[in-house]
């Protein structure tokens, strides 16, 4: 398994120790707390390095086995970086908003989806037939419905992990998850609630830096990963060229091929 080092100087640099206002924090933390300096709580990095290498060996194992990490994130610290690693190494994103039911209610989003879709159909196909009203109307929905949904416009079934920053925005994704018994991997901050969360990261939660680290650590992780996974692709776009080279053939081409498996039929019968 090939994940990438972790040191806790790396942390230091990216501001990961450094938690929230001691009167701001979450009592269930306190485990993962190392201490206090000007009235901020500072974060153990000797368990997140443990407890990064643990997360880390999920998302392999997860991605090497072909399952699907869906990265959340609805605050603008992160909202830009999950979007851009998902992107990056073809997984799932929410950055905007989480709406209700997005795992638990799929049926209706998977609709909301295909409107969606429909919507990017309409747009740009020539010769549409809408007046320029019409148009701005159907910009406006596909604009609102690719902002929350644009992410996991390709997800067809649940994903396989989901990957938050920030609990307390995410408290929805979480429940959600925790129903259908996604494994959760989460970064904590001092005041988070580390209840339901598989697979904890305490850590700073807005900071660019720390988010940067996190985001870059889950990417490499998930290219090595890659390297070692199944090649069910490659067999998926075998069987589409076999599939289209059936369509392709001629019709005598066809019922030549029906004729020779008669004859090799007949064969084989007499042979027995």
């Amino acid at each position: 398994m090939n994940i990438p080092n972790i040191t806790i100087q790396q942390l230091l640099e990216a501001g990961v120790h450094l938690g929230h206002k001691t009167l701001r924090w979450n009592p269930k933390m306190k485990k993962f707390l190392f201490g206090k300096k000007d009235s901020i709580h500072i974060i153990d990095l000797t368990q997140t390095v443990e407890l990064m290498k643990i997360a880390l060996e999920k998302v392999y194992s997860t991605i090497s086995n072909n399952g699907k990490i869906l990265f959340v994130s609805t605050k603008k610290q992160a909202s830009e970086s999950i979007a851009e690693t998902a992107k990056e190494t073809d997984q799932y994103f929410v950055n905007y908003r989480w709406l209700g039911g997005m795992l638990t209610n799929w049926g209706t989003i998977s609709n909301s989806i295909k409107k969606l879709k429909k919507l990017e159909m309409d747009l740009t196909t020539e010769n549409r037939g809408f007046t320029k009203k019409e148009l701005l109307k159907m910009s406006v929905k596909k604009d609102k419905l690719q902002r929350s949904l644009g992410g996991i416009a390709d997800m067809k079934k649940i994903p396989d992990l989901v990957f938050i920053i920030d609990t307390n925005y995410e408290s929805l994704a979480i429940q959600e998850s925790v129903k259908l018994g996604i494994p959760i991997i989460a970064i904590l901050d001092s005041n988070s609630n580390p209840d339901g969360i598989d697979f904890p990261i305490p850590g700073n939660d807005d900071a660019r830096r720390s988010i940067d680290l996190y985001c870059n650590l889950i990417k490499e992780t998930i290219v090595e990963a890659k390297k070692s996974a199944p090649t069910v692709e490659v067999k998926k776009s075998l069987e589409k060229k076999i599939d289209n080279d059936k369509k392709n053939k001629t019709v005598a081409e066809i019922d030549r091929d029906k004729l020779e498996k008669k004859f090799s039929k007949k064969k084989e019968e007499k042979l027995n």
